[in-house]
């Protein structure tokens, strides 16, 4: 009988913010993926969790892919996860899935933390519906071209950025979305979280004097035809 593939949330900040059931599905795995084994160590350290790691990434995910599966196949737990939150947002085990679910290996979700949901979840924006784009482009024309594109969107935007650039996106979302409330969560569930509101003028302003560093989401109200 084949193994099971288990798609682990972990914490996105606060060590504390990781299931029961995510301990035990990690300890009992044959093996955990990890987009980064040494961040995945400090956490499996602090619960006890001695099962074996290895990478999984993209510069090795056409060689370990083959081989997860086969261990899947022969009957054994994986365990994927990512560095932070939810696996397949912004990391590669999407192509993992892939392959499993054409073995016929069976995938189960464990849910958890999710910076996308939790920044939502405090934004006073419409949550329903939203729309989540991810990573905005790094090249400055392809940036405005979504921008411009999401403009008109009338469904609350999510996006994540690089702080490298986010007061030039907020200059960009500024002059295109004009006065729209946006929220900025910063580090969200670390000690270091912030939340700054206003429209795009004013959190740019808020965060032009202060260190660009941290894991950034934005949530954007969605676009309001005025009569």
């Amino acid at each position: 009988m084949a193994g099971s593939l288990y798609i682990v949330s972990t914490p996105i900040g606060n060590w504390e913010d990781i299931t029961l059931r995510a301990i035990r599905i990690l300890r009992d795995a044959a093996i955990v993926a990890a987009e980064d084994t040494q961040h995945t160590q400090a956490l499996c350290e602090r619960y006890g969790i001695q099962t074996p790691l290895t990478s999984y990434h993209n510069l090795n995910k056409e060689d370990k892919t083959p081989l997860l599966i086969r261990r899947l196949q022969e009957g054994q737990d994986v365990a994927l996860v990512s560095d932070t939150g939810t696996p397949v947002v912004s990391d590669p085990g999407a192509w993992l899935i892939t392959q499993a679910l054409k073995a016929g290996i069976r995938v189960i979700p464990v849910p958890g933390p999710s910076a996308i949901l939790a920044a939502l979840s405090v934004s006073g924006l419409p949550t329903e519906p939203f729309l989540f784009q991810g990573f905005i482009p790094r090249q400055a024309t392809a940036r405005r071209r979504l921008l411009e594109t999401l403009s008109r969107e009338r469904r609350t935007l999510v996006l994540f950025e690089s702080p490298d650039r986010l007061l030039a996106t907020l200059e960009t979302i500024g002059a295109m979305f004009g006065r729209r409330r946006i929220v900025l969560a910063k580090d969200l569930t670390k000690p270091s979280e912030e939340l700054i509101r206003g429209t795009a003028a004013e959190v740019l302003r808020a965060v032009t004097s202060r260190p660009r560093d941290g894991d950034i989401t934005l949530i954007i109200e969605g676009y309001r035809s005025r009569k």
